[in-house]
């Protein structure tokens, strides 16, 4: 009887790992494991301390939420805090003056100009012209990130313009606003932007001239869409397959849940189809019609609009291509300004839940308070648009990795690094929330 020897199958098993991720906002990191060519494990990790801001607003009136919740976040606090004054004054049936309004999207103008500038040129495009960071890529593209500095600190002002200052800003209210601009406060600073706009137009050509990796998934994006403007602080929430509801009613749709290992909830849609993307691309996908005209040029003459549909690496063009719209409309609401009859108008607090979605610069943001007899907070759910995006940043972790298994360890490394820079995260925000619980012997 004969005993042959079965050879042992060898098994190809890598880790990708990368332990702090860097050029993104807050604390993350990325785990990816491939056995035999299959993903067995894609996650992004994060690991920031939460910070309890949905505790911190309880017993708080709703003017103390507004001041809260902007610090939620110093590089997008506008949309903190435009999330939740809609929501309020939709409870409240808060009518603003149309002016007030006006200026409350110049504020988002503000906020969009700062947020992708930084992004573009200091988080993103190192990644694609070879350099470690925005500070490496200065010492041979100087006059580009000079430029870069000018179109932020542009939108920096035109937050301390309307808000009292470019960090925080404190001139939000519900019912408009604790102090309107002056004309010529705005027409100041309108040569700026002019100037500005020139160069972000230029920032299209530039990025749309980036070698951008092979990459492919359809994915379902999910924004806002208004019938005659660019979503910011207001429309209807829809995605590619259907969803169509208004800004208060995001839970009708979607939930959060725990997943072991962040200190982020996920979020997904309630109908079983998974995961969704937010963000530029998904705007420019679902509303790409409400572009400036401006924005809409450079997007067709950039030769990326079908791209950002299917390819996470091209968001940089459609951040560049908002870009060009938030400075386009910022000059066109400055030009049209007129200081507002009636800057705060009186409300009358109610009970019930005040609920509102808006764009922020990475994507729908989503509020919800549920206010008492008294008019404070009794509970608060905070959804950020990193949150939501993480499961989506997982899934495309999966495509990725199949595509750069034959390329050197760190190389790949780096290609999965730079699409999760793609999503722009702001891990910061997503920290909101931890399960904490006490158990007594």
């Amino acid at each position: 009887m004969s005993h042959g020897t079965a050879s042992a199958k060898v098994v190809d098993e890598r880790v990708y790992e990368v332990h702090e991720l860097t050029r993104v906002e807050g604390e993350g990191s990325l785990r990816l494991r491939v056995k035999d060519g299959e993903v067995v494990e894609a996650r992004l990790g994060i690991f920031e301390t939460p910070r309890y801001f949905e505790q911190l607003v309880v017993g708080r009136t709703p003017d103390e939420v507004i001041d809260i919740v902007a610090r939620i976040c110093g590089i997008c606090p506008v949309a903190y805090q435009m999330s939740a004054v809609h929501g309020f004054e939709d409870l409240f049936g808060v009518r603003i003056d149309p002016q007030s309004r006006a200026l409350r999207r110049l504020f988002y103008c503000g906020e969009w100009i700062e947020s992708h500038s930084l992004h573009i040129y200091f988080l993103h495009a190192p990644d694609f012209l070879g350099y470690e960071s925005g500070i490496a890529m200065a010492a041979d593209h100087r006059p580009l990130v000079e430029q870069a500095l000018k179109m932020k600190k542009a939108g920096n002002h035109l937050i301390k313009i309307l808000g009292g200052r470019p960090i925080h800003p404190v001139s939000v209210r519900v019912g408009g606003w604790s102090r309107a601009p002056r004309v010529s406060e705005l027409k100041e600073h309108r040569a700026a932007l002019e100037e500005s706009l020139a160069f972000a137009l230029e920032t299209v050509k530039v990025v749309a001239g980036f070698t951008m990796p092979a990459f492919a998934r359809e994915p379902r994006v999910v924004s806002l869409r208004h019938a005659a403007e660019y979503p910011f602080n207001d429309g209807r929430i829809v995605s590619s397959d259907g969803v169509d509801l208004p800004p208060t009613a995001w839970r009708d749709a979607f939930e959060e849940f725990q997943v072991e290992g962040t200190n982020a909830l996920h979020a997904r849609s309630l109908d079983g189809k998974g995961v969704y993307l937010l963000g530029p691309a998904a705007r420019v996908v679902l509303a790409g019609e409400q572009l400036h005209p401006l924005a809409k040029e450079a997007l067709a003459a950039s030769g990326y609009a079908e791209l950002i549909r299917t390819n996470i690496y091209a968001s940089i063009v459609a951040r560049a291509v908002e870009l060009v719209h938030a400075f386009a409309e910022a000059i066109d609401i400055i030009d049209a300004y007129r200081v507002p009859s009636e800057p705060l108008v009186a409300w009358q607090s109610r009970p019930g839940v005040a609920a509102w979605a808006t764009e922020a610069p990475r994507g729908l943001l989503f509020h919800r308070y549920e206010v008492d007899e008294s008019g404070r907070i009794r509970a608060a759910q905070i959804v950020p648009p990193t949150s939501q995006n993480q499961a989506a940043i997982e899934a495309d972790l999966v495509v990725a990795a199949k595509q750069v298994l034959d390329l050197p360890h760190a190389e790949a490394t780096h290609r999965l690094e730079q699409m999760i820079r793609s999503y722009d995260p702001c891990i910061s925000c997503a920290t909101h929330f931890l399960d904490l619980r006490v158990e007594e012997a």
